[in-house]
Formats: structure tokens, C-alpha cells, sequence
């Protein structure tokens, strides 16, 4: 059975489901971040996916950064799959900026998360649901709030 590791549910937010991951928006005001976990149990690598579930997360991976590039006009995104703090196999999507606040380094450890207020997070979710809105031959299904 699949369980979300504590780490990510404390974390993140839950904005909804692909076929094979839940996509989830990291709580930190300094980026558009968004992770993907396969909801498959006991997973830490992408080899330990078989052929069609790694075909898939390289679908809905593609799919949310191409998201993220356009709606949020990135000047990079970083993919990542570190695991070395929460060996769940999860894939960060982090839009970055030349003007962010750890340019051009990695995000991780530079500045403290900064949880979004009420508002902000309301106004993330609305750009959330544009960038999503055209889902193409991808299935997206939000989470119930």
C-alpha cells in the first residue's frame, strides 16, 4: 500500500493526482515548486519502476515543466531526485530565476522556506489551475480542498 513519507506531508500541499503520481506544491513562497511522487509502494529509484511506469513519469515530468517553463516564465527548470533526506522516490520541478533568491545556485539549504500566507497561496493555486487547464492527453485530477 502507498503512503506519502511524513517528510513530504509536511512539506507540501496535495494539488492533485496524475495516472501514476501525486503532484504536489512544495510550501515555499520563493519558488513555483511543484514535486511528483509515484504512488507506488516502497519505490527509492527510477530503475526500480518497470518500462511503463518509468515511460510515465517521464510524461507527467515533461508535462509539468513545460507547464511551469511557460506559465510562470522560468528562465530554467531544475528537475531533481536527490532522496537523500526522504528516500521516497519523488522528482522536485523547481522554476527558477535569475533574479530568485539562491540564483544561480541549487535551492536547497540556501534560505528557509517561507510558507505561503492564505493569499498568496490562493493566487498560486489560481495560476495552478491556468497552467493545468490544458491538460492536452495528460490526466489531471485535483484534489479535493
Amino acid at each position: 500500500m502507498f503512503i506519502l513519507h511524513p517528510r513530504l506531508a509536511a512539506d507540501t500541499l496535495l494539488l492533485g493526482d496524475f495516472p501514476l503520481c501525486h503532484c504536489l506544491l512544495m510550501n515555499d513562497m520563493h519558488y513555483p515548486w511543484l514535486i511528483l511522487v509515484p504512488r507506488v509502494e516502497a519505490i527509492r529509484e527510477i530503475f526500480e519502476l518497470d518500462t511503463a511506469q518509468q515511460q510515465q513519469l517521464l510524461k507527467e515530468s515533461s508535462w509539468v515543466s513545460e507547464r511551469l517553463s511557460r506559465h510562470f516564465n522560468a528562465t530554467k527548470i531544475n528537475i531533481g531526485a536527490l532522496g537523500n533526506m526522504v528516500p521516497q522516490l519523488h522528482l522536485h520541478h523547481i522554476a527558477r530565476y535569475e533574479n530568485d533568491a539562491a540564483w544561480p545556485a541549487p535551492v536547497w539549504g540556501k534560505h528557509p522556506a517561507e510558507p505561503y500566507s492564505i493569499d498568496n497561496l490562493q493566487r498560486m493555486n489560481e495560476r495552478l489551475h491556468e497552467a493545468f487547464a490544458d491538460a492536452g492527453d495528460i490526466h489531471f485530477k485535483w484534489a479535493d480542498r
